[in-house]
């Protein structure tokens, strides 16, 4: 976790029409949306909340993530704080099912890995 985000990744086009290129903080902010739409999830670990996107915008969704991709393959590793009273084990299920969905349908990369750390437990009113 922590890592800078600083890479890109190139799509090779099958019809040789050129290439697609995508910065890996790209993929951080989708697997932050995806993330922060499952009921459970309180917020992102860098403090990337829903109030705070809509203040400071989508690039703090990318705090807390991970993103490694070799050869179209990615890895993403996500670290969230869940609401009190959910159960932590479905709740992070439930994130690696929508980020991967969400990164394979919006890049047309393969997710090979969505690994979840619960960095913290957070009481909401």
């Amino acid at each position: 976790m922590g890592k800078e985000i600083s890479n890109e990744y190139t799509i090779q086009l099958e019809n040789n029409r050129g290439e697609i290129v995508i910065a890996d903080e790209v993929i951080a902010v989708i697997t932050g949306l995806a993330a922060m739409e499952v009921e459970g999830v309180a917020s992102m670990a860098g403090n990337a909340t829903r109030e705070l996107i809509s203040k400071i915008g989508i690039k703090s969704l990318s705090k807390g993530v991970s993103v490694d991709v070799l050869e179209d393959v990615v890895t993403v590793e996500a670290a969230l704080n869940l609401k009190y009273g959910y159960n932590v084990k479905d709740v992070s299920v439930k994130v690696q099912e929508k980020v991967k969905v969400a990164i394979e349908n919006m890049t047309g990369l393969k997710v090979a890995d969505v690994n979840v750390r619960v960095a913290g437990i957070e009481v909401v009113s």
